[in-house]
């Protein structure tokens, strides 16, 4: 039973059962896909409505614009994290100078007059350069005298007590 239809067309060999499946399990297939497509349509609405929840923070203000703001504060906090470097190491830099080792002995210079009213002071930076005072305390007066110390050394002979301030002040 050929279709004149399908004769007309050139198919007349095609048996018109087999057109009938094939145009039924088509309808289905796309049935099926029009299905689909209306399900992957809801998701993505329901994805977008999320999106644009997610990137509408209070007041309006959009995500995209709070990481704007963080980017541009992490900036600021790594040039001023910069900045405290750099006073850091120049507030080391200049530590290293500054007299940061004390040590200091009285002692009573003559046996005579009580109260140890005579001292020597050592005062050393880190790298154990500074100097000591020794100030000498006698009835007929106080006398100071002075003492150059380099790398923990001085030139000059030092007495017991000056030693023992100069020990002291470089921890020994």
């Amino acid at each position: 039973m050929n279709s004149t239809l399908l004769n007309q067309m050139g198919l007349g060999w095609l048996d018109p059962g087999y057109l009938f499946i094939a145009t039924a399990v088509l309808l289905i297939l796309i049935l099926i896909i029009i299905i689909l497509l209306g399900v992957q349509i809801s998701k993505a609405g329901k994805l977008k409505k999320r999106l644009d929840k997610f990137l509408t923070g209070k007041d309006g203000m959009s995500l995209e614009q709070d990481i704007a703001g963080l980017c541009e504060d992490n900036k600021l906090l790594k040039n001023m994290a910069d900045k405290n470097k750099k006073d850091i190491r120049n507030l080391y830099k200049r530590l290293e100078s500054s007299y940061q080792k004390l040590g200091i002995v009285k002692y009573d210079a003559f046996n005579q007059m009580g109260g140890q009213l005579s001292f020597s002071l050592a005062l050393l930076d880190e790298n154990n350069n500074g100097f000591i005072i020794n100030s000498v305390h006698s009835t007929e007066g106080c006398y100071s005298y002075t003492k150059e110390i380099k790398n923990g050394v001085c030139s000059i002979s030092l007495g017991e007590e000056e030693a023992e301030a100069l020990a002291m002040a470089m921890g020994e």
